[in-house]
């Protein structure tokens, strides 16, 4: 949809008059620009001599993060067609008591759906976070900078994806549903917060 268009065009959408993309949507690229910079801090610190010790684990963060980064830009997509989903379920007939109970029944099925995205990306993110807490240690000093725009975006848009997740709860019946979600974004935000303090520390230190 948008992965092979230019920026300037996705910009262009989200920017008009019209529901998608929105703000999960722009939640996940939020996240996979945070990939980006982590990728760019490990590969310019992997293979250097003078880090040479850190190889092994800056291969493997690099690797979470462009697996993390695709999985990001999928979501991006993503929402704009389930958003599409929920809207075409508000927009079904509702006359008649069978109507009603039709796009009632419609409706909370795409709502869910709509929660479930950047529920998806919310925990991509805090993924994200854990990488970045991690390269923050053994990344090059003069990369710190970068490694910090890593935290500062990947914190970002977990929160922004965390509130598309929470206006869509408040739509959905399924108190049970709603509840074991609350208490998982509730447990990652936990995480996410410690593993940005600490590397927002790190970074001001360096």
């Amino acid at each position: 949809m948008y992965r092979n268009e230019p920026l300037e065009t996705y910009l262009k959408d989200a920017a008009a008059g019209t529901p998608a993309p929105g703000g999960g949507s722009v939640a996940a690229l939020a996240g996979a620009l945070a990939t980006s910079m982590a990728s760019m801090s490990a590969n310019l610190t992997v293979d250097r001599e003078k880090f040479k010790q850190y190889d092994s684990q800056l291969k493997k963060i690099r690797e979470g993060c462009e697996k993390s980064r695709e999985i990001l830009l999928s979501l991006m997509e993503e929402d704009i067609t389930v958003y599409r989903g929920l809207n075409n379920a508000y927009g079904l007939p509702n006359s008649s008591e069978a109507e009603k109970n039709k796009r009632s029944e419609e409706i909370q099925k795409a709502v869910i759906h709509a929660m479930e995205v950047p529920l998806r990306t919310t925990m991509c993110c805090l993924y994200v976070l854990q990488q970045v807490r991690e390269l923050v240690d053994i990344a090059n000093p003069h990369l710190i900078s970068d490694v910090g725009v890593a935290c500062f975006l990947a914190e970002a848009a977990f929160q922004c994806a965390k509130l598309n997740v929470e206006i869509n709860l408040a739509t959905i019946k399924d108190q049970n549903l709603v509840e074991k979600v609350q208490n998982e974004i509730s447990r990652a935000e936990e995480k996410a917060k410690t593993f940005f303090e600490e590397i927002k520390r790190h970074v001001r230190k360096k």
